[in-house]
């Protein structure tokens, strides 16, 4: 992918090069250039984004990460810590 962006990237230049004035140039390098390419590698990263901060949400805040306990389901204890089996009623 990187050939493609550094090859258009190339074309979108050589354009803007070309442009009779100063102001058609630059807002034909960022128009055909620069946001196009934000926006594909903004949803090309969107995989990885997904996938760091599903690691960051899988480890404690000392950084060792969360084991799951076979059998137990988060948030299944019946109602707030320390009301026991009654819900505190």
């Amino acid at each position: 992918m990187w050939i493609v962006a550094i090859g258009w990237m190339y074309v979108v230049t050589l354009m803007a090069a070309t442009e009779p004035t100063v102001v058609g140039g630059i807002m034909t390098f960022f128009g055909y250039g620069v946001l196009p390419f934000s926006i594909v590698f903004y949803l090309a990263g969107s995989r990885r984004r997904r996938a760091r901060a599903a690691q960051a949400a899988s480890r404690t805040a000392d950084g060792t990460p969360v084991v799951p306990v076979a059998g137990h389901v988060a948030g299944a204890d019946g109602g707030a810590a320390g009301q026991g089996r009654d819900g505190g009623r």
